[in-house]
């Protein structure tokens, strides 16, 4: 059951536990960010996980995480935030290779860039053959969801990944723009998934030696 006709009684059910998480951030963020902005984060980036979802209880993590990410973007956009170079990987469905992408980036960077990911339609959930890829390689991405992409969170990144959302990407004049032909894993074997994960790691790494940044190996 998703929650689209029961969005109105899930949001009051769940109006407290959103109070609490626009409070945390609110504190978190409270010499950037007023705390009238926190809130209407939070309340939109509910609304955009709460149309699909199918079980309401965990919606309050991805909602926090989420407007987290928003918040530093819009930090960031604002010249309020870190100077680290921030590299967006956009694709479709957010579930494959974007995600991919960001697990090697976060891995090899080691802090030293900060990543982020989205999909013109988000999908429900993460590829489960991209999640067996990358365990292969001892770096998890089970944890991740699709999500999609905000107006803050292009505008604030210094580098922008497109893989195949072709003219749904979002474009804003100044930035570094990569498009990444790389098939769909999508459907997709194990064998297969793995090409494309290979595949993905080489761009990523190229990427980050293009920034100036020493990647950490990841055991082959």
């Amino acid at each position: 059951m998703t929650m689209n006709d029961e969005s109105a009684q899930i949001t009051v059910h769940f109006n407290a536990e959103l109070e609490e998480i626009a409070k945390r951030l609110s504190q978190e963020f409270a010499s950037s960010v007023d705390a009238e902005t926190v809130s209407e984060f939070v309340h939109s980036s509910y609304t955009t996980f709460a149309a699909k979802a199918t079980v309401p209880t965990f919606l309050p993590l991805p909602t926090e995480r989420f407007t987290r990410q928003r918040l530093q973007a819009l930090a960031k956009a604002d010249g309020n935030g870190a100077a680290t170079p921030t590299v967006l990987f956009l694709c479709v469905h957010n579930a494959g290779r974007s995600q991919m992408a960001l697990g090697f980036l976060q891995h090899h960077a080691a802090g030293q860039v900060i990543g982020w990911s989205g999909g013109s339609a988000p999908g429900a959930s993460v590829n489960p053959g991209a999640v067996e890829a990358m365990a292969e390689r001892g770096i998890d991405i089970s944890g991740e969801y699709p999500k999609p992409w905000t107006a803050e969170i292009v505008r604030a990144a210094d580098v922008v990944i497109t893989m195949g959302c072709g003219d749904t990407c979002p474009y804003y004049p100044g930035k570094r723009y990569e498009d990444w032909v790389l098939e769909d894993p999508a459907g997709q074997g194990i064998e297969p998934i793995r090409v494309i994960r290979d595949e993905v790691e080489e761009r990523v790494l190229a990427l980050l030696s293009s920034l100036g940044v020493d990647a950490q190996k990841v055991p082959a």
